[in-house]
């Protein structure tokens, strides 16, 4: 197959013969759009975390003082379950009411399964649910590989509960550290398991010092050697092991990096002129993906089906295209 130089090349592999199986690896950036709070960014959650205003122990709250990351640290929830679900409230209830819509950048690995039928696996590495908010994508074709926050079980024993029974108990149980829900409680309760008692009920994001869902292994042990292209978008490429899938499929496997800046390098992506497989697309992810589907024909079936559900920003930059 040919390495694309342009969307316009990218558009024609995607739709010629040889290219019979894609595998998409998503990160942050295909959410952007969205306008989901960004975690890990200056003047993200992170970066403004307030553990003075969270329950917890004063140990506790010097450990996430020190590194905010323990919010989501399995060790510090099986003690406390309170700091996650505290910090998270928002984005648990916001997700499940789906305040969020699913991007161009998402509406893209839809069209390609229904346009193609090529969309082998989209393994994401966002706990969004946003991919899931595209119906015409098959749910076995979506790997959450770091868990999702549109599902709740018990930490403890598995036991998984309705989100909308979740939710309801997040609303009435866990007070709002962003002073947001006047009508949430003053002060955290507790949030028991129906099955073992224990107070570890959350969404299935996977805690630091947690193990991955097995299905990520199993699956891409599967899916790799036989994709034909892989395209990475919206991810910085250093968390482990989902950066892995560059370097694991075929030598004769096609990379198409969609971001912002080059990332990879250092896992063999190249971006000199004797790149001989890998194709750097930069751009925001919304922008990039609505100029490949334009390249693709496939903007008249987007604006007919999910104009109207996209975001703001992504439905403006549809309109823009299409005026």
């Amino acid at each position: 197959m040919k390495v694309p130089t342009d969307v316009a090349g990218l558009a024609r592999l995607i739709l010629s013969s040889e290219c019979k199986s894609v595998v998409m690896l998503t990160g942050a950036g295909v959410s952007v759009a969205s306008g989901i709070p960004d975690f890990r960014s200056p003047g993200g959650m992170y970066d403004t975390l307030r553990p003075d205003l969270i329950t917890a122990t004063p140990a506790q709250r010097q450990l996430m003082t020190c590194d905010p990351t323990y919010v989501v640290e399995r060790e510090m929830f099986m003690e406390n379950a309170f700091p996650y679900l505290e910090v998270r409230r928002p984005f648990i209830l916001n997700t499940f009411q789906q305040k969020w819509k699913a991007t161009l950048a998402h509406r893209f690995a839809e069209l390609l399964h229904t346009k193609t039928n090529k969309l082998t696996r989209v393994y994401t590495q966002n706990i969004d649910g946003l991919d899931r908010q595209c119906m015409g994508i098959p749910s076995d074709k979506i790997i959450n590989v770091h868990g999702s926050l549109g599902a709740a079980a018990c930490e403890s024993c598995g036991a998984p509960m309705e989100m909308a029974e979740f939710c309801q108990l997040v609303s009435t149980h866990i007070k709002d550290i962003y002073g947001t829900d006047p009508g949430a409680p003053s002060e955290s309760s507790p949030i028991p398991c129906p099955s073992c008692g224990k107070h570890t009920v959350k969404p299935t994001t996977v805690l630091f010092g947690s193990h991955l869902p097995t299905e990520f292994f199993e699956q891409s042990e599967v899916d790799l050697p036989e994709t034909d292209l892989l395209i990475v978008s919206g991810t910085s490429l250093v968390v482990s092991p989902a950066n892995s899938l560059v370097y694991q499929v075929p030598d004769t496997t096609i990379r198409v990096v969609v971001n912002r800046e080059q990332v990879g390098a250092n896992l063999g992506i190249q971006y000199n002129g004797n790149a001989h497989r890998d194709f750097f697309a930069q751009g925001a992810c919304d922008q990039v993906f609505l100029d490949l589907m334009e390249e693709l024909n496939w903007l008249e079936t987007l604006s007919n089906d999910h104009l109207n559900d996209l975001p703001k920003s992504s439905a403006q930059l549809l309109r823009d295209k299409l005026a």
